[in-house]
């Protein structure tokens, strides 16, 4: 009698066990700017953006502790509000955007580290090379006032290195820094 009473528990335990559904968030473009900063001559911080870029962040946790991010960007769509020096950024002698069209971010891990901030671990690949990289994430969250949707904001940042990915080499970093600083405000709604 035990044993049936013991199974029985356990069939409507399973059957009614319901696994956490995984949310996918899709990127707000309108309220959102991926970019980066670099060091001019040792004195001028530049700041550039991609003009066309998309993100999405799944996760089965409303406090986002295992969420997975992935990010491109069209490379030709680089934006430093000059037009000749976005060509030149464009072509050979830095990103060779016709040949390597492509950047990207595919998150390995998304670690809490406080309230609202995490570390996030991923391969990010640019000019055709994919290097681990940690960036810091700041995440607030809130409703839509219009949609009664969940939104979340994240604010991203790290940091790499031009010519660990293979871009203007024989640059100095007395000209043009080594070190190009990302930086990403972004804003999801829950599908």
């Amino acid at each position: 009698m035990k044993k049936i009473i013991f199974i029985t528990i356990t069939l409507v335990a399973l059957v009614s066990f319901k696994p956490a559904e995984t949310a996918t968030w899709t990127l707000d473009k309108s309220h959102s700017k991926l970019g980066f900063t670099i060091t001019h001559m040792l004195v001028t911080d530049c700041e550039g953006w991609f003009k066309k870029f998309d993100a999405t962040i799944s996760s089965s946790k409303e406090d986002f502790s295992d969420a997975t991010v992935e990010m491109t960007a069209d490379a030709g769509s680089i934006n430093t509000e000059d037009e000749g020096r976005d060509k030149h950024i464009r072509g050979v002698d830095f990103m060779d955007t016709y040949k390597f069209n492509t950047v990207s971010f595919k998150s390995k891990s998304f670690k809490k580290v406080s309230d609202n901030n995490y570390k996030v671990r991923g391969d990010f690949t640019l000019h055709g090379i994919t290097k681990e990289i940690e960036l810091d994430a700041m995440c607030r969250t809130g409703i839509h006032p219009k949609t009664k949707k969940p939104i979340a904001g994240f604010k991203i940042s790290g940091t790499i290195k031009r010519t660990e990915f293979g871009i203007a080499i024989p640059v100095s970093s007395a000209i043009l820094s080594d070190e190009i600083i990302i930086i990403a405000n972004t804003e999801f709604d829950k599908n």
